[in-house]
């Protein structure tokens, strides 16, 4: 289990793994032996949507990530922050991301996605508007849905998905060696 916390958010004491009896079995965490406090290291909730454009014949909307290498594309993404529910947070997202206005949301499903402890909550979002990209963006590509081709991880399954319930059925990319399944190339 890796861990990123290392010290105590209560008391600033270094956390120790310990073998802990829960539900299900044992179960390693980390805890304070100072003040008791446990890290439970529970999964990050990420937003992503499938946003379909319908003032451009139903295009999708992809887009690269400044921090991605290549020209990979992906889903729109963030995270969910506190006092907001899911729908308004990728309402909000895609806002932020891209200028956009939503005008319907349906949740196409709920993916793990391990490699970065987070749980991936996933929406078809029909969107209309100008597209301005934040700076966290550095590009974009509307394709035609049948010309996605998906990853083969968290948002692509995702993707897939949708695809699928829309009677087209998914195109897999396949990626190099060495790559990390989380971003698409469009190409």
């Amino acid at each position: 289990m890796k861990h990123e916390t290392t010290f105590c958010a209560h008391c600033a004491a270094r956390l120790e793994a310990i073998v802990c009896a829960e539900d299900g079995g044992p179960k390693t965490r980390l805890r304070c032996a100072g003040c008791g406090w446990t890290h439970w290291n529970n999964p990050t909730p990420v937003l992503a949507a499938v946003i379909e454009m319908v003032d451009r014949e139903g295009q999708l909307l992809l887009a690269r990530n400044a921090a991605w290498p290549g020209k990979f594309f992906g889903l729109i993404t963030g995270f969910m922050e506190a006092g907001e529910s899911p729908e308004e947070g990728i309402t909000r997202e895609v806002m932020e991301e891209t200028s956009l206005s939503v005008q319907s949301l349906s949740l196409i499903g709920v993916y793990e996605f391990v490699r970065m402890n987070q749980v991936i909550i996933a929406y078809h979002a029909t969107a209309r508007g100008e597209i301005v990209l934040s700076p966290e963006l550095i590009d974009h590509r509307l394709i035609a849905p049948e010309r996605v081709k998906c990853w083969p991880a968290g948002t692509g399954r995702a993707l897939a998905d949708w695809l699928r319930s829309r009677g087209i059925e998914p195109q897999w990319m396949e990626l190099p060696p060495g790559k990390r399944p989380t971003e698409t190339d469009t190409e």
